[in-house]
């Protein structure tokens, strides 16, 4: 069943006077209930901006964002603020979203204050189970965010993000900023808290092996288009920017990697390309991909791929 459907989403920005370039352009898929489906690409290609828009934390040009069914992009705030509560975020860089006046305590039971829920002493026992179930002592509530590891704060963010019991989380980045072992904790424990708290994760990320670890689907984007929606990266991978974003992963399947590497074509980038968004840094592109965009279709029921090559 689908928690969340994506139509035709679109945001843009200006860069100048005349010219306007897409962060996320005409964008749809769907989010089942209870899976925790990746997001994948290089930096720039639109993930984060598509992860906010979702949440209605930036506000989409075009298309709709069903939320059990009801579309939620053009809600005004009293309204989002009666739904927030179940859309919640865990940010690449917690740090930076922590009042830095405030402890453990406080920055995690801001959004408990913000909602008004329970009295002092029941927010402070939820507070403390929540700390717990990320994996901290009751003692890291009485420290600030500057004394803690970077492990440690992601820990917080997430218990922050928890603390509501929200039914989707967006991940953004939540692991890239973290050495192999922390990261590797962080990401049983949000398996570990899928499971318990029966929640709903779109997992944004451009570390391939923790998204091949925690996913149950994988969407690849480049330059806020959807080249590719598949099962897992481990499948059989049909287009040319996600093989060639596999083969440039360093570390990603390192036996292979020399001999199968893809290179990228280079060529200078149109800021609005008219046909293929990727047309221009393909090694198999064709008059045909430079011309006309090509429609996302399903090489069977759960493997969708945009290339007129397939």
């Amino acid at each position: 069943m689908s928690l969340i459907m994506i139509n035709n989403l679109k945001k843009s920005y200006k860069i100048s006077k005349t010219e306007r370039i897409h962060a996320v352009n005409d964008v749809s898929f769907s989010i089942q209930k209870g899976e925790i489906l990746g997001l994948v690409g290089e930096s720039g290609c639109g993930k984060s901006t598509l992860g906010k828009l979702l949440l209605n934390l930036e506000t989409s040009d075009s298309g709709e964002v069903l939320y059990h069914g009801k579309n939620i992009t053009r809600y005004s705030f009293s309204q989002m603020r009666k739904i927030r509560k179940e859309l919640q975020m865990v940010f690449q860089n917690n740090s930076d979203s922590f009042n830095p006046y405030y402890t453990v305590r406080q920055i995690i039971m801001e959004p408990l204050k913000n909602y008004n829920r329970g009295n002092t002493k029941k927010n402070d026992q939820l507070v403390e189970e929540m700390i717990q179930q990320v994996g901290l002592d009751t003692t890291y509530l009485n420290r600030y965010g500057n004394e803690l590891s970077g492990g440690q704060r992601q820990r917080v963010g997430i218990a922050r993000a928890l603390i509501l019991t929200p039914e989707f989380v967006v991940c953004d980045e939540a692991v890239s900023a973290l050495d192999y072992a922390v990261r590797n904790k962080i990401l049983k424990l949000l398996i570990q808290l899928k499971q318990e708290k029966q929640l709903t994760y779109l997992f944004i990320s451009h570390d391939l092996s923790a998204i091949n670890q925690i996913c149950n689907r994988v969407i690849v984007m480049y330059r806020g288009e959807i080249m590719e929606i598949l099962p897992s990266l481990k499948q059989e991978i049909l287009h040319p920017y996600t093989k060639a974003l596999l083969a440039a992963a360093l570390g990603f399947n390192p036996r292979n990697r020399t001999q199968n590497r893809i290179l990228f074509r280079e060529e200078e980038l149109p800021i609005e390309p008219e046909g293929c968004a990727f047309y221009h840094r393909c090694l198999y592109a064709c008059d045909k991909c430079k011309k006309k965009p090509p429609l996302v279709h399903h090489n069977d029921k759960q493997h969708f791929v945009a290339c007129h090559l397939i």
